[in-house]
């Protein structure tokens, strides 16, 4: 006569099993996540430096090397807007500042917004938006909100070689843009952009705040060394990224 479970064994065996399980679900959980939240971190640090390398075709209407030596930091980020009578807009990207050691290593930026208008498809630009002055790296700094134009200035900024010689700053940000492959100087007045904490952590692998990051007092991961390279590159004049250099 073969010996077996009663009904309630099976179940308890059957509870136990689920519950193993699930308790190995949610320890690879925050893995898959983090690994997931770092990928998509990557993957705005490297958009960075193919947008600065893509200023290299034309070199005439890019940001004049006098207005980069100069500059206090560098947020780098790419827009998506896309509607239909109703419109949105979404973008990501990083911010480095200018420390006494070197460039910072990136935190994570954001942008979204909707609005109404006749407008039917999208559009994909990607902005480089100059830092000129230590309030506007402040602004960045900070773990909320920056509004463009609302306590920290922005204008279109000025292009090309001949922009070169005696360039006196007129707004705490210089914006500038490619948008389907046309360079131009815009103003983002009104713009709002906002730390993306969640990526800062992801990417650095601990609980880390903009400030840190921007004052240069946490190094950046092995993955950030390209934005890194060509950034010295653009200060040098030994045109990694060609930003107009001579």
């Amino acid at each position: 006569m073969e010996r077996g479970f009663g009904n309630g064994s099976l179940e308890r065996r059957r509870t136990m099993k689920l519950s193993v399980s699930f308790a190995i679900l949610l320890t690879l959980i925050p893995a898959f996540y983090s690994t997931a939240v770092y990928a998509a971190m990557q993957d705005d640090v490297n958009q960075a430096v193919t947008i600065f390398q893509r200023f290299e075709s034309i070199p005439e209407h890019s940001i004049p090397p006098a207005v980069l030596r100069d500059a206090k930091g560098l947020a780098i980020l790419t827009v998506f807007k896309a509607g239909f009578i109703f419109s949105g807009r979404g973008g990501s990207g990083v911010v480095v500042a200018r420390t006494r050691h070197g460039w910072s290593g990136p935190s994570a930026i954001g942008t979204g917004g909707v609005g109404f208008g006749l407008q039917i498809g999208g559009q994909v630009t990607e902005f480089v938006l100059v830092l000129n002055t230590y309030d506007a790296v402040q602004a960045f700094s900070r773990e909320g909100n920056v509004t463009l134009g609302a306590g920290v200035s922005v204008a279109a900024g000025p292009i090309g070689r001949t922009a070169e010689a005696d360039i006196a700053p007129v707004a705490a940000i210089y914006s500038y843009s490619i948008s389907q492959g046309l360079f131009a100087g815009v103003s983002l007045e009104g713009t709002v952009i906002g730390a993306r904490n969640d990526a800062n952590i992801g990417y650095y692998g601990r609980d880390v705040t903009p400030q840190q990051i921007l004052a240069g007092n946490v190094a950046p991961p092995p993955g950030a060394k390209m934005l890194y390279h060509v950034l010295i590159a653009a200060d040098s004049g030994r045109c990694g990224p060609k930003f107009a250099c001579k």
